[in-house]
């Protein structure tokens, strides 16, 4: 492709495009990195060895990316599946908008006695009312919860 340029009243316009010839350096450039084993990136020129992953065809080429933050806790108990309430707020004029009544949700650390340890649990008020009542391992295992990993 040529360059092309156009007129508009006593202002001219140019735009370029890629030449013929640079399209077939390119081509020819790659062509011969390949046949060599090396893939060239375009933004930055670095070469990378492609041998590796030609062996390899069976292995997958990239490995699952691991999120780098940690994921924002739920607002519900694990044992005693308590979640947030939706609710209406009623004004002094009687109008009424959505809210949420969340969960009493703590950070305990509870003896497990059956494991000799403690135990980090974030659960509500009522599960630990619960756990008091009851005991830690039954309350566990009525909500499917393995202690061990924990």
């Amino acid at each position: 492709m040529a360059t092309v340029m156009a007129t508009v009243g006593p202002m001219a316009v140019g735009v370029a495009a890629k030449s013929q010839f640079s399209n077939r350096f390119s081509m020819t450039s790659s062509r011969m990195n390949s046949e060599l084993g090396f893939i060239t990136s375009q933004l930055s020129g670095i070469k990378i060895s492609t041998t590796h992953f030609q062996t390899n065809s069976s292995c997958p080429i990239s490995a699952p990316v691991k999120p780098s933050l940690q994921p924002v806790a739920r607002r519900i108990c694990p044992f005693t599946g308590k979640k947030s309430n939706r609710a209406n707020k009623v004004s002094h004029s009687n109008h009424r908008t959505k809210k949420l009544q969340f969960v009493n949700l703590q950070y305990k650390r509870i003896w497990w006695e059956t494991g000799k340890r403690y135990v980090k649990l974030r659960l509500s008020t009522k599960a630990l009312k619960t756990i008091e009542k009851n005991g830690l391992d039954a309350v566990a295992k009525k909500a499917g919860i393995d202690l061990a990993k924990k």
